[in-house]
């Protein structure tokens, strides 16, 4: 049975308050969640003085601060990241944290994650290519906003830069908080499967849980989804996350759909084959028949259960002779 990895995204849902990541870490763990990730960065190296903010980051944040002054409050500090390390050890949970710039590069590699997580926004940021595949042996690469030429060229940099294609895994995703059903074309993580030879999974940012579980049932190896201990947070991610219960009840689901997806091969299953017999029909007497009589359409009948001789050999049956006497509803031997 595949095992799909799980990752419960933290992000900047912590708020910058280290004793909130570590609730969220809670969460993750309790929930069943392989790894919980968090987002490492310095605000002054990723956003400039006049970038504006998303709308739903308006929407979800404080309107007169800037989108450097908004992200610059969600840092946390390399001490936080190795406590939060060792807390997610003592939680039996893997850590893994996006770094958004080369300093944050070095910091989640020095640290000994073996998982570099590319965020949709750099798939198109040349030189930090370069430098995560250069650092991580595992890459997992986010596509919101890309199409599919875009992914093949970041594909094609990182294994340039030292990457090994079957350690990679792109992420379908759309990078809109939260994501409008209409707008999540699952089958384009498919399309990626086939068109670039590579392992796919999927960054999901709708409301609810339905669509990651059917991305693993078209295939995805890796999950990642936003949550958060309370949607009503002040926050930009906050109102597009799940809360602790809807992040357990998606990761039982989609554990129930890896034991659902079988081998692929049609048989009996060995829960209905018990039933088999119960369930399928036997050719019968449709009537009292006596010895010697011709079997026919007006004296047999088709009847449960199914240990007799089955229906397919009507024809064989048809138009031989009994060799004894049948009560009706016997079932016929020859």
């Amino acid at each position: 049975m595949n095992h799909t990895i799980i990752i419960a995204e933290a992000g900047v849902n912590h708020n910058g308050n280290i004793e909130l990541a570590k609730k969220l870490i809670d969460a993750a763990s309790v929930a069943g969640a392989d790894y919980v990730k968090f987002q490492t960065f310095i605000a002054e190296k990723n956003i400039s003085l006049h970038a504006p903010k998303a709308a739903y980051q308006v929407e979800n944040t404080h309107k007169a601060e800037s989108q450097l002054e908004m992200v610059r409050k969600l840092e946390l500090s390399e001490q936080d990241h190795w406590e939060l390390q060792e807390y997610c050890k003592q939680k039996n949970i893997g850590f893994l944290s996006t770094p958004f710039d080369f300093h944050s590069v070095e910091l989640v590699k020095k640290m000994g994650v073996t998982i570099g997580k590319i965020p949709s926004g750099e798939i198109v940021n040349l030189p930090y290519l370069r430098e995560m595949a250069a650092a991580f042996p595992d890459l997992v690469v986010s596509t919101g906003m890309a199409t599919l030429e875009e992914v093949a060229t970041t594909l094609k940099i990182l294994i340039d830069g030292g990457a090994d294609s079957k350690r990679i895994t792109i992420l379908h995703c759309n990078t809109e908080y939260p994501t409008p059903m209409q707008d999540v074309n699952l089958t384009a993580m498919v399309t990626m499967k086939e068109a670039l030879g590579v392992n796919v999974g999927y960054s999901d940012h709708t409301l609810g849980i339905e669509i990651p579980i059917a991305a693993v049932a078209l295939g995805a190896t890796v999950i990642e989804k936003h949550f958060t201990l309370d949607k009503k947070m002040e926050g930009p991610d906050h109102q597009a996350s799940l809360d602790p219960a809807e992040l357990t009840a998606m990761v039982s689901a989609i554990r129930n759909i890896e034991k659902a997806m079988g081998d692929g091969i049609k048989k009996p299953s060995p829960s209905e084959s018990k039933n088999i017999n119960i369930v399928r029909k036997s050719i019968v007497a449709g009537r009292p028949i006596r010895k010697g009589e011709v079997f026919s359409m007006e004296n047999l009948g088709i009847k449960r259960p199914g240990t007799g001789l089955s229906p397919m050999m009507w024809d064989i049956v048809v138009g031989q002779t009994a060799s004894r006497d049948y009560d009706k509803d016997e079932i016929i031997a020859i």
